[in-house]
This record gives structure tokens, C-alpha cells and sequence, in this order.
């Protein structure tokens, strides 16, 4: 390490606005505090693809401006629920268009950590992961948590 001021670390964590997002954002402020990094929580959001008499058709666009304004809606609600007052200064939110995955996978690049939440159901089927947390796990560039309630 050199002799200047150490670097702060980052932590990338997915936020969708469900139960198990927030406890992973709530995990990853409390991994922040210890190791006095800043948290990064990212929604990722997406055109619906529609069926139409052609077959799947892109939403039209004049959709995007709910479809972006209601991530970011989710996304406030969930840091506003999940991180203590006094850490609100550590975390940065971030919105990116496309799948969860990749965007995660994306904004990973150059972090530290990412933390994702797992949507498991109980028994055999809550012991597997998601697909998103599954893709990230064997594809991030670098660790990767998954949370489970």
C-alpha cells in the first residue's frame, strides 16, 4: 500500500424493490461500514416485450418514461427502508436500462463486491438460486453475495 490516502472501496448491489433485495442492500451497508466502503445500489429496468398478432413486439416508447420513473420510485423506497439514517451518505443509487443481470454484471466492473438478493422459495427449489443470481455468480468480475433471508 502507499503512503497516500487508502482508496475507498465499492460494493455494487441490485435493488428490484422485493423483501430479499432490501436485506441484501442491508447487508451490503453494514459489509460498507466495517470495511469503509461506499455501496452502489443499482435497479435495472427494461421494455415489457408485448405479444402482439405478429408475435413479441417491443412496448412503444412513450411507455419508458413510467416504466424508468416507477424503478426509480421502487428504488428510493427500498434505500429509504433499508439503510439507517446515519449511512444515507454511503450509498449512491443508480438507475441503467437493461436486463438485471447484465446491468449489474456491467456496473460490477472495477467493484470490490456485488451483492444480490435471492428469490429462493423454501426446500429443494428455495436451495436454488435465481437465474440472475446464478448468472452473476459465474460470471462476475468480482465476488459476489448472495443474501437469503
Amino acid at each position: 500500500m502507499s503512503g497516500g490516502a487508502r482508496e475507498r472501496g465499492r460494493i455494487v448491489v441490485g435493488v428490484d424493490g422485493s423483501e430479499s433485495s432490501k436485506e441484501a442492500l442491508r447487508w451490503a451497508v453494514r459489509q460498507a461500514e466495517l470495511t469503509d466502503s461506499a455501496v452502489y445500489a443499482v435497479t435495472a429496468w427494461e421494455y415489457p416485450p408485448l405479444y402482439g398478432s405478429i408475435g413479441w413486439i417491443d412496448a412503444p416508447q412513450e411507455l419508458a418514461g413510467d416504466i424508468k420513473g416507477a424503478a426509480s420510485r421502487a428504488l428510493d423506497d427500498a434505500v429509504k427502508e433499508a439503510v439507517p439514517p446515519e449511512q444515507m451518505a454511503r450509498v449512491r443509487c443508480g438507475l441503467a436500462h437493461g436486463t438485471p443481470a447484465a446491468v449489474l454484471l456491467d456496473q460490477a466492473r472495477g467493484g470490490d463486491l456485488l451483492v444480490v438478493g435471492s428469490h429462493g422459495h423454501g426446500g429443494f427449489a428455495g436451495a436454488l438460486l435465481g437465474s440472475v443470481g446464478r448468472h452473476c455468480a459465474q460470471h462476475a468480475p468480482c465476488p459476489v453475495v448472495v443474501v437469503r433471508r
